[in-house]
């Protein structure tokens, strides 16, 4: 199967951190494989990609928001596999566990006070793009 993100992943190092991308800031296929070996489930394609691009990548996983480590992700009980939450955990994002073998599955987030989930209404690759980019947008406003 070919890469569909991996590169555009990697990508986002040099972008925001003005630095090469590093095999360090990514999973090995193994490490991914064995992190994820004691789930359930199988992790949408983007989002395996994602962590073998930035998996390691501790300036990007914990960019205002925290990406939850492979061997953290899971289900709740209204099917949703979780994968990120804000720093303030008023909010936790993931995929209905039904979408999970599309290649790109459309993200949910949760409002944790009221344990309703919404759709974003765009699948993961945007998301994770158009978050960086108000991330670090807002960054930079500040200096």
């Amino acid at each position: 199967m070919t890469d569909m993100f991996l590169e555009k992943f990697k990508a986002l190092v040099p972008k925001y951190l003005e630095d090469e991308w590093q095999e360090e800031d990514g999973l090995t296929p193994e490490e991914l494989d064995k992190a994820l070996a004691e789930h359930q489930f199988q992790i949408p394609l983007v989002l395996r990609e994602f962590y073998l691009a930035l998996g390691g990548c501790e300036d990007l996983m914990e960019a205002y928001h925290y990406f939850w480590d492979p061997d953290e992700l899971e289900v709740d009980d209204e099917g949703f596999l979780m994968f990120l939450e804000d720093e303030d955990e008023e909010y936790t994002w993931g995929f209905r566990i039904g979408d999970l073998s599309v290649p790109d599955p459309i993200v949910y987030r949760r409002n944790n006070a009221r344990g309703q989930w919404k759709s974003e209404e765009g699948t993961f690759s945007e998301f994770v793009f158009d978050m960086f980019e108000w991330a670090f947008e807002e960054d930079e406003e500040e200096e």
